[in-house]
């Protein structure tokens, strides 16, 4: 199976660093994005060991189960992240949220921990695959209020689960049966926060009509709206963008 894909990291319009990190591995047939955080410098060496790591360790262990190979590449970051912050104090407290895709025959597998996301578009209609590990989306869970309520909240940024923050991390994994023409996106939640699902929608949509024989251009292109769209309004925080089209 052949991968389309593109991706793209922005520093955004106030942050004076990128914390954000992608990995485009095509040879594994893996893309992901790390979101770091904490820390002096914290961030941008959590995000950026998570994303060293993956590459390797993906392609030694390309003959694992793949949810189980998914799993323990995020536990694999989680004890690295944590050692480092061990040996240099000044890093306590740093850790990072990671979302993958890992592509294998007709089937996509997804690790997630934090607020960045995976999303599908399937007949031209956009769905969230992965959850939140954010204490908005706690609320969200509880029906304290809706979805849409939930962007208004001052704590929509406050984490419940990240990787390197402490030893016994639960990993999201599951697998998705890929369809005739499906986009996959992942992004950061300097993305998700700024632009609305109908936006991101309709960005896909426009350059993206027929996915299955789309070309770089368009999905180049894609990555460069979306990301100009979150810095038109506001670009508070870094933003990172990856498509991926799977093509008989």
């Amino acid at each position: 199976m052949g991968i389309l894909f593109s991706g793209s990291t922005d520093i955004g319009r106030k942050r004076k660093t990128n914390q954000d990190s992608i990995c485009l591995s095509p040879e594994n047939q893996f893309y992901a994005v790390a979101d770091g955080m904490g820390g002096h410098n914290g961030g941008d060496i959590a995000s950026q060991l998570s994303v060293r790591i993956m590459p390797d360790y993906v392609k030694n262990n390309s003959h694992s189960e793949p949810k189980e190979m998914m799993n323990q590449l995020i536990l694999e970051i989680n004890q690295s992240i944590l050692d480092r912050a061990n040996r240099e104090p000044e890093l306590q407290g740093m850790g990072t949220t990671v979302s993958a895709i890992c592509f294998r025959q007709s089937n996509l597998f997804i690790a997630n921990v934090g607020d960045s996301r995976v999303y599908l578009v399937n007949k031209r209609k956009l769905y969230q695959l992965t959850r939140d590990h954010s204490f908005v989306q706690e609320k969200i869970n509880m029906g304290v209020y809706s979805r849409s309520d939930a962007q208004k909240d001052p704590q929509k940024n406050v984490l419940v689960r990240s990787v390197g923050f402490e030893n016994d991390l639960q990993v999201d994994v599951f697998s998705y049966r890929i369809s005739k023409n499906d986009i996959f996106m992942i992004c950061s939640d300097g993305l998700h926060g700024k632009v609305s699902d109908k936006d991101i929608l309709h960005i896909l949509n426009k350059n993206l009509p027929t996915p299955a024989v789309s070309n770089q251009n368009a999905l180049d292109t894609a990555v460069k709206e979306l990301i100009e769209l979150a810095n038109q309004n506001g670009g508070q925080d870094n933003i990172s963008v990856i498509i991926a089209l799977a093509q008989a």
